[in-house]
């Protein structure tokens, strides 16, 4: 049924309000549940808020993932609205009259969003590849933490089911057949393109940065601290000293109050 006229107006007018004081962003619980992937995202989405310098709180739930609407996390409730993922985020956050882009010409935003494209096509595929075909990680880290907050036998049951959905998506991509050798190498190549690319400035356009900093700072933080029996991802970013650079200029600059994301 189509949305009676007075709502949307009534939303619209919201969507133009200025930012919410009682922002609440959603996902899964940090200490015991996170899997990489999902906290590269969320600190990802968490760097652009404070980069936006926007008030929100972080509120962890042990079925985030159930509770988004898209069923992926992060997401965010700003007033009437529940919005999931940095690039939907990012595009609630530019109709509150926030941008963090609005100084690049066509060409930069188009670059921009390319960039973004590839960290999510090489990087954020990596670290599912990892977590979830890797038998090493599978066993020590992924099944334990994925299902730490089910009782048994539920928690084995919603591991086999979220491997299900994550092997058939690595294998529409054409990575679930991949040796960990080509993966490596992807890593490389596309940490390879982003050091190009930052090329020894402080951010990837201009002296501020945007959307994919946060992007790229969400990741590669999430993947340098983050313990795991073997840290082949790892040892690929740190080969690029720009990079890591970054990752810890807007540690520093965004979240230095948050004992949690010291080194």
């Amino acid at each position: 049924m189509p949305t009676p006229l007075i709502d949307r107006i009534s939303i619209a007018q919201e969507a133009q309000e200025p930012w919410p004081k009682d922002v609440k962003l959603f996902q899964p619980y940090e200490v015991e549940q996170i899997l990489l992937p999902d906290n590269a995202n969320c600190l990802a989405v968490q760097a652009f808020l404070k980069m936006c310098n926007l008030h929100f709180q972080v509120e962890p739930r042990a079925n985030a993932e159930a509770m988004s609407p898209t069923g992926k996390v992060p997401f965010i409730k700003a007033g009437r609205f529940v919005t999931a993922e940095l690039e939907a985020i990012v595009q609630f956050v530019n109709g509150k009259g926030k941008s963090l882009t609005d100084k690049l010409d066509s060409e930069q935003k188009s670059n921009l969003r390319a960039y973004m494209i590839l960290v999510r096509n090489v990087i954020e595929i990596a670290e599912l590849y990892m977590c979830w075909v890797d038998k090493e990680i599978y066993n020590e880290v992924t099944s334990i933490r994925h299902g730490s907050v089910y009782p048994w036998p539920l928690n084995h049951f919603q591991n086999r089911e979220k491997k299900k959905q994550i092997v058939k998506k690595l294998k529409l991509l054409g990575w679930y057949n991949k040796s960990l050798q080509e993966v490596r190498q992807e890593v490389q190549l596309c940490c390879e393109a982003l050091s190009v690319r930052l090329d020894n400035k402080s951010y990837f356009f201009m002296d501020s940065p945007t959307e994919l900093d946060a992007l790229v700072f969400g990741h590669l933080f999430t993947i340098l601290t983050t313990p795991l029996p073997r840290n082949d991802l790892a040892e690929i970013v740190r080969r690029y000293p720009s990079l890591i650079n970054l990752v810890k200029k807007i540690e520093s600059q965004y979240f230095k109050k948050d004992t949690k994301l010291q080194y």
